[in-house]
């Protein structure tokens, strides 16, 4: 039986523009013995290209076809719901190409869709055009609801803010495609052509990756080398299959593969 993995990338892979200590080992592992794999992440800017090219400058030679994003997972969601839909974008490049792929013409008016992603770019005046139109009747999608790490000069509001200002202004709540929404989950599986019982997911997030995991059937591995300690593992109804320091202390074969 094909087995694979969709693995996190920040405090997974890298932290910030650190590569963790063996991950770069560790996805050559997976390329030298042709283990299926897709980086899978929650942020919305970059291009599946753009990702590539940020690993290769830490020292990780990957392709296109091994990164999935919540970007594109939004696109396909949206393309499958309203083909040849329109959207008002709160969002960047990875975002605004995805849903461009997937048939979503993009407009400042009258949208089926207002579509929140991860951006410094946007400004309130847009954000109280996004809350008009969702007033007015467009459904409100977010690519996910990660939240600020809440630590001084950090460059990213947090998606989960400008979601949480928006569902207050409408008293609409978000629809949300990343993880860990089954929307997300689901789709990247398919998208390494894996089914249930041969998926594996990797992260260090027990919100996102591990419940994500958890809820759609797949087996989990919770690495330690990014947000989650084990003094924090009592706090949850679920449980990862292992848990590890890092990604180069995962020992192949799985125990369940």
């Amino acid at each position: 039986m094909k087995q694979g993995l969709l693995i996190d990338m920040d405090g997974v892979i890298y932290s910030g523009e650190e590569l963790i200590v063996g991950a770069d080992k560790f996805i050559k592992h997976l390329l030298t013995k042709g283990i299926p794999f897709a980086f899978m992440t929650n942020n919305s800017q970059r291009t599946s290209l753009e990702v590539v090219r940020k690993l290769k400058r830490l020292g990780i030679t990957v392709e296109s076809k091994h990164v999935y994003t919540s970007a594109m997972a939004t696109g396909k969601f949206l393309g499958d719901q309203s083909p040849n839909g329109t959207a008002y974008v709160l969002g960047e490049g990875g975002l605004l190409t995805s849903l461009h792929e997937n048939g979503i013409t993009l407009v400042d008016t009258d949208p089926e869709f207002v579509v929140l992603g991860e951006g410094r770019n946007f400004t309130l005046e847009m954000v109280q055009r996004a809350v008009d139109m969702i007033l007015a009747g467009a459904k409100f999608i977010t690519t996910n609801r990660d939240p600020s790490p809440k630590k001084p000069g950090w460059n990213n509001l947090g998606i989960a803010a400008t979601t949480a200002m928006i569902e207050e202004a409408t008293g609409r709540k978000a629809f949300v495609t990343g993880k860990p929404s089954p929307v997300m989950m689901r789709s990247a599986r398919k998208f390494l052509g894996l089914e249930t019982a041969e998926t594996t997911v990797v992260g260090d997030t027990m919100e996102t990756d591990i419940q994500g995991g958890v809820q759609m059937g797949y087996k989990t591995i919770l690495v330690l080398s990014g947000i989650s300690n084990k003094d924090q593992l009592s706090h949850y109804a679920f449980k990862p299959d292992m848990i590890v320091g890092s990604v180069d202390k995962i020992e192949f074969p799985l125990k369940w593969w």
